[in-house]
């Protein structure tokens, strides 16, 4: 049985109707960029579209930070089962977490973007030359200063929330992250094209990075690296497809169900969800935002669109990959694209392709 089907979806058919012809605005949008990118929407049972550019049906794209709320929903699975609270100190579960004065800081603060050490090493390219290497990252984690008061001010965790959390999630299931996630969460969903880290068998379905700027030829370098989309990086090494990442946000939208079981609680989910953050100014990436306790919410992340509902939730990932959903139009919204440009144009365009989808589906 296809993975459609067990989250609902009769067969993976493009429907017949009004917003599935509204939507070749949308597809418009992405059909005049250059490089590889594939658009899917959902809404409730029906796929309203699903189309590609550039690239095979199975070809796998790394997502960025889209990846971060896949590593969070880990840690509300293991708070929902007693395995953790969320207001544990990170040193309950790894002692070596509270040097240099991380002891009061807390799994929710992590979560929350509020922990006060958005970069283990101090900078953001310290970060990235230790992305690659799991115990490297960890060993800075365990040495990194806090650079606000724990708790005070959001500031962006880019590259260390994945990790923190990632070895959170080790250190108490006995398991790596990716193996937590795949056995948990992915694989009994039936998507086989999803994983953190991408496995040697699936080099060959790899969409490479394509840099649309001179800006962003060091990241195309970077991340077309065998090391880096091979690497466990918890907070942006997802690669898979559009289709697997809407399937996943539809079970997130049927309270965790799919398959005939429940692989998330919907009180985890919820928790998930829950805001942090309205309108007060992220220290790192200096712009005001609206964070939950592992998701970007509607209203406070302009790549879901400017006329996103405040119930939407999902994340961006750098603006070259985009996934989120509505409970209150029932929607999914997954785009991956290979295409690296400069934030403001980069945004704008993740933004009017959300608002194509959203004007589709009122």
């Amino acid at each position: 049985m296809c993975a459609a089907s067990k989250l609902g979806l009769v067969e993976w058919k493009v429907a017949a109707s009004d917003e599935a012809v509204g939507l070749q605005r949308a597809w418009d949008l992405v059909a005049a960029r250059p490089g590889a990118a594939r658009l899917c929407v959902l809404r409730g049972d029906r796929v309203l579209l699903d189309r590609w550019k550039g690239c095979h049906r199975d070809d796998l794209f790394i997502t960025f930070s889209v990846s971060k709320p896949f590593v969070a929903l880990c840690v509300h699975l293991l708070a929902d089962r007693g395995l953790l609270d969320l207001d544990d100190p990170v040193a309950a579960h790894w002692p070596a977490y509270a040097r240099n004065g991380k002891e009061s800081i807390t799994i929710r603060h992590v979560l929350t973007h509020r922990a006060g050490v958005p970069m283990s090493s101090g900078s953001f390219a310290g970060d990235v030359l230790a992305m690659a290497d799991w115990d490297r990252s960890v060993r800075l984690a365990e040495r990194a200063r806090p650079r606000w008061p724990v708790g005070q001010v959001p500031a962006y965790h880019v590259l260390s929330y994945g990790f923190i959390l990632g070895e959170l999630v080790r250190r108490v299931s006995g398991r790596p992250v990716e193996e937590f996630l795949a056995g948990e969460l992915v694989d009994p969903l039936g998507l086989p094209d999803l994983r953190l880290g991408l496995p040697a068998a699936w080099w060959s379905r790899r969409v490479p990075l394509r840099a649309g700027h001179p800006s962003e030829v060091g990241r195309r370098v970077l991340f077309n690296r065998r090391g880096t989309r091979r690497a466990v990086i918890p907070a942006a090494g997802i690669s898979t497809t559009a289709r697997d990442l809407a399937l996943f946000y539809r079970m997130l939208l049927n309270g965790g169900e799919g398959d005939g079981r429940r692989v998330l609680p919907a009180a985890a989910i919820d928790a998930a969800r829950r805001e942090s953050c309205d309108g007060e100014l992220d220290r790192t990436i200096q712009r005001k935002v609206r964070w939950g306790h592992g998701f970007q919410l509607g209203g406070g992340s302009r790549a879901m669109g400017q006329t996103a509902s405040r119930e939407a939730f999902g994340h961006n990932g750098s603006s070259i990959c985009n996934a989120w959903c509505d409970p209150s139009r029932d929607l999914v919204f997954a785009y991956t694209t290979n295409l690296a440009l400069p934030r403001r144009e980069a945004v704008a365009h993740q933004q009017a392709v959300s608002d194509a989808v959203i004007a589709s589906c009122v």
